[in-house]
């Protein structure tokens, strides 16, 4: 087991903050909002 030393806040360094970077700017373009639209973008965001 090893520690990693983390800064308190790097947003460059989580995961999570990246993948919402990506779908924030991929879900922007859109200007209708439907369930079917936002489950199309999140697959071809998520490489499904």
């Amino acid at each position: 087991m090893f520690l990693l030393y983390l800064p308190a806040y790097s947003p460059e360094l989580n995961l999570i903050e990246i993948v919402w970077k990506q779908a924030k700017y991929h879900w922007r373009r859109f200007i209708t909002w439907t369930k079917e639209t936002m489950e199309e973008e999140l697959n071809t965001l998520l490489g499904g």
